[in-house]
């Protein structure tokens, strides 16, 4: 740990409250976007749920995740972050106790809706009480680093802990944990001294109700078209909506002077790559998280436990890369570590392809490290070239667009994949045809990201990256 980084953790007790409440939520929030793979099989048994309601189990907080993550942010600049953070841990709270004495399929697929609510007010709120607490830069960066890096190890850690708890409490039990580790991060954050806010034109910004509307009702009746294609087939009427809703939004957001997502952003050739980018990522490893867990527990016969351990090829390389982050982006510049990091992705899922269902698990195991590393690598790059690519008072939009492209690419993973193992009938061979996709998307992904970037890195790929402005 160098000086920097230490001496910002040490801080003041106000500083010291600060990155434990946020820290303590972060880890909860990352955990539950893959800790709930290793419970589908027990879930789908114990509450009869089908492979489409056991989607929704994971789409359903994923999606209100990235809907509400915007107007989260807005909220936080208007009502004070601090406020919005309880708040949105208090939903987390009872939105996870709701889970775990969810009676049916339905029920929990509801509250896990109400629980990605909660993380979207958490995440952005959390974001800014770090930045209100620490006002160096170098410091405040530092803690900013710290506080993603755990969220790395929550994310790499989800399938080992979950596979633990529900091998030896049942899977109710992955839920109920979270309720004494919110009550924790409550009481810190109740400690936490209201935050003198920062005038800004994001604490001016009005809701956009019209386009939040719109946003939710194109990504759940995108989601609900692929999921209930393989039971009910191609919906037409379900696909217009999702493109009429699309379309609205997108008129909407152009339209207005005060949008919850400026479309000029996208004007920014490195800003809607590293979006594509980020979406593709999260797409194709989610999806493989979920099409794994189905594959080692229901073809395999795996336990709970055995499942978790045997994620740990995938899981492993994601602390070590964010790590490794920093000072690869340094040596090899952002443009050719995302790139390579895209393509050794794609040989990761293209490998992955020509695994058989009898395979040895070793043999399953050898492409994983390449995937969990290369996810490692993209995400710190992206986020730092983003960053620095847009102006400051579009940095915190700029950001909440980023987390909620990944989480939308996440539930899309999901869908697709699912929708694969249905229509084939075969884990095995869903899993292979979602595996040669993920690698034609991690190819594509690759090109769009070198294209990208052809003018904006020539200019900043060997010195130190300099903040720019998209004027």
């Amino acid at each position: 740990m160098n000086d920097r980084l230490a001496g910002a953790i040490v801080g003041t007790v106000q500083q010291r409250r600060v990155l434990l409440a946020t820290s303590l939520s972060y880890v909860i929030v990352i955990l539950d976007t893959s800790i709930v793979n290793l419970a589908l099989e027990r879930m789908g048994r114990d509450l009869a749920g089908g492979l489409a309601g056991l989607q929704w189990v994971l789409n359903a907080y994923t999606l209100s995740f990235a809907s509400l993550l915007l107007t989260g942010g807005t909220l936080g600049d208007r009502l004070g972050a601090r406020n919005v953070y309880i708040a949105g841990l208090a939903c987390f709270t009872v939105a996870s106790a709701l889970c775990a004495c969810a009676p049916s399929l339905p029920v929990l697929v509801a509250a896990r809706s109400l629980q990605g609510g909660g993380a979207a007010l958490l995440v952005p709120a959390s974001m800014t009480l770090i930045s209100h607490s620490w006002t160096g830069s170098r410091e405040r960066a530092a803690v900013f680093g710290l506080w993603a890096g755990l969220g790395g190890i929550a994310m790499a850690s989800g399938p080992l802990l979950g596979g633990i708890l529900v091998g030896l409490s049942g899977w109710r039990s992955i839920f109920l944990a979270n309720v004494p580790i919110c009550m924790a991060a409550m009481v810190m954050a109740l400690r936490v001294a209201h935050a003198a806010p920062r005038m800004s034109a994001a604490a001016e910004r009005k809701f956009d109700f019209a386009g939040q509307a719109a946003g939710i009702a194109a990504l759940a009746l995108l989601n609900m078209l692929v999921i209930d294609v393989p039971a009910y087939g191609w919906q037409p009427l379900i696909a217009a909506g999702a493109l009429a809703a699309g379309v609205i939004f997108v008129v909407i957001e152009t339209l207005r002077t005060q949008p919850m997502l400026p479309m000029s952003l996208f004007r920014l050739p490195v800003f809607a790559g590293g979006v594509f980018v980020s979406m593709v990522s999260a797409c194709t490893f989610y999806g493989l998280l979920f099409e794994l867990s189905l594959l080692l527990q229901r073809q395999q016969g795996y336990t709970p436990m055995a499942a978790g351990l045997a994620f740990l090829p995938l899981t492993l390389p994601v602390p070590v890369g964010s790590l490794l982050s920093k000072r690869a982006i340094g040596r090899l510049g952002a443009r050719r570590l995302v790139a390579g990091a895209c393509l050794l992705s794609a040989a990761g899922f293209l490998g992955l392809a020509g695994m058989g269902a009898a395979s040895q698990y070793w043999l399953l195991a050898l492409p994983l490290p390449a995937i969990g590393l290369a996810a490692s690598l993209i995400t710190p790059a992206t986020t730092a070239t983003l960053m620095s690519a847009v102006d400051d008072r579009r940095a915190g939009i700029a950001a909440g667009v980023l987390n909620a492209a990944r989480q939308v690419g996440a539930a899309l993973g999901v869908a697709l994949c699912g929708t694969l193992v249905t229509a084939n009938h075969a884990i095995a061979w869903g899993m292979h045809w979602s595996a040669m996709a993920a690698g034609a998307l991690s190819i594509a992904a690759a090109l769009v990201w070198w294209h990208a970037g052809r003018t904006i890195f020539a200019a900043t790929e060997h010195r130190p990256m300099n903040r720019m402005t998209n004027d």
